[in-house]
């Protein structure tokens, strides 16, 4: 695992980030490891997105055998709140 150093964090974003990891129970290196995640995850998703874009502008659209996209929605939403609610446990 890597070791990350922000230098020069304004008092202000040092205070407010503590706040808010305090409100969730969290140390301030949890919850800024946690912001980190989701903003990496993010990244991913814009991405995957990306690459559906291209796939649909080569191919024209989906084939008939695709899933349906509210249902992919749906999964990847039950996926997200299970992580969330596991990182919620492994902080207790």
């Amino acid at each position: 695992m890597a070791v990350l150093t922000v230098r020069d964090v304004p008092d202000d974003v040092k205070d407010s980030l503590a706040r808010d990891a305090r409100e969730r129970g969290q140390s301030l290196q949890a919850f800024v490891l946690s912001v980190l995640e989701r903003e990496a995850s993010f990244g991913r998703n814009r991405e995957l997105l990306a690459e559906i874009d291209r796939e649909l502008a080569d191919d024209g659209g989906a084939n008939e055998d695709a899933p349906d996209a509210a249902d992919l929605i749906a999964e990847a939403r039950e996926r997200r709140t299970s992580m969330l609610s596991d990182d919620d446990c492994d902080e207790m």
